[in-house]
């Protein structure tokens, strides 16, 4: 059964196909993609690959993937959730990307901090890793914010548009909480 997870003013819930239009409006538009490490959308057959994808992941235990979505409306504003989830050594890559028209409104924030009280909580992680863009500042200061510690630099670690970038890695730690 997938979690669904609650915020004051967001539900986290399973992505459905219903969901490719979400998917697609986030991932087509080149100011989410940028900092993202995926090349930008161009139809939305490739959303409901994301779709696909993120369920056999969830099957897989690889990782899990939720819509995030405002409540008392419908369809998602983007996505968040755990990749490269690796259950024996209790650790995850968290992941997020939220559709510009809600950015700078808390929306971001507020769904990190649920994903990560499920991460530690119920998922039992000891450790919760993100990779981030360098240029990337919005998501750098998101991280400090909810308590995340920078760890160094992976150098020419991602490639956005054909083209190597070195990323910041950070964690938080559950004894950090």
């Amino acid at each position: 059964m997938f979690p669904i997870l609650e915020t004051d003013r967001l539900i986290l819930r399973e992505i459905s196909k219903e969901d490719a239009k979400g998917i697609f409006a986030c991932f087509s538009n080149e100011n989410v993609t940028r900092y993202y490490g995926q090349e930008t959308l161009k139809s939305i057959e490739q959303a409901e690959g994301f779709v696909d994808f993120f369920a056999k992941s969830y099957k897989e235990k690889k990782g899990i993937r939720w819509g995030i979505e405002r409540k008392g409306t419908q369809g998602i504003i983007g996505t968040i959730g755990f990749n490269a989830l690796s259950p024996k050594h209790k650790r995850a890559e968290i992941g997020y990307e939220i559709h510009p028209e809600y950015w700078r409104l808390g929306y971001t924030a507020e769904a990190v901090l649920e994903v990560i009280q499920y991460g530690f909580d119920d998922l039992g992680l000891t450790r919760i890793g993100a990779v981030v863009f360098k240029d990337n500042e919005a998501s750098s200061n998101l991280l400090y914010k909810v308590g995340f510690q920078k760890e160094g630099i992976l150098r020419k670690y991602m490639y956005q548009n054909g083209k190597a970038y070195d990323t910041y890695v950070y964690s938080l730690l559950q004894s950090d909480r």
